[in-house]
C-alpha cells in the first residue's frame, strides 16, 4: 500500500503461519540460547511445561507478516522504534500465528513535509486466538520519491 491509502482505524490481517520446531531451535541457538528455548527435556521440565520460542522469533514472525500485509510497495524506508512491546503468552512448536496490526495514527512530519509517520499497533492470536505478542509500532515513509529501486 501507498502511505496516500493508509487510514487510522484500518485494519490489517495476514493468514496464519506454522512456527517450526527446527526454526524455533535454529533461532534461538543462534540468538537466544536460554535453556527453555534450546533444551526440550529442560524445558519439560521447567515452569513452562515444554520448548518455548524466543520472543525475538516472534518479533520476526509479526515484522515478516507486516511487511507483506502492508509494507511491501510502499514508501516504507525505516522505523525509529517500538513502544510497549509484549509478549503475552509463550508461542510454542507448530503453533499457528495470525497477524492484526491496526492503524492508530497517520500524519505528515511538522519539520519534513517528505516524511510520513505512521503508528501502528501489531498483535499475534494463535490458533486457539489467544493473543501472545504485541507491539506498538511508528513506521516512516519517504513521501519525496527518494527510494531505492522506486520502492
Amino acid at each position: 500500500m501507498k502511505f496516500a491509502e493508509l487510514k487510522a482505524g484500518m485494519v490489517f490481517k495476514h493468514p496464519p503461519v506454522i512456527v517450526d520446531e527446527e526454526e524455533m531451535l535454529a533461532f534461538a541457538k543462534a540468538y537466544d540460547p536460554q535453556w527453555f528455548h534450546v533444551d526440550k527435556e529442560a524445558a519439560r521440565e521447567g515452569r513452562w511445561g515444554g520448548l518455548i520460542g524466543s520472543g525475538w522469533l516472534t518479533c520476526g514472525v509479526a515484522m515478516r507478516m507486516a511487511a507483506q500485509a502492508v509494507l511491501q510497495d510502499s514508501e516504507s524506508f525505516a522505523s525509529p522504534g517500538v513502544e510497549r512491546l509484549r509478549w503475552i503468552l509463550p508461542v510454542r512448536p507448530g503453533d499457528a500465528l495470525r497477524l492484526e496490526a491496526t492503524i492508530d495514527s497517520v500524519r505528515i512530519s511538522s519539520s519534513r513535509d517528505d516524511l510520513g509517520i505512521m503508528r501502528w499497533t501489531w498483535r499475534l492470536f494463535n490458533q486457539r486466538d489467544e493473543h501472545v505478542f504485541e507491539v506498538e509500532v511508528t513506521s516512516l515513509f519517504d513521501l519525496g520519491g527518494q527510494t531505492p529501486n522506486g520502492v
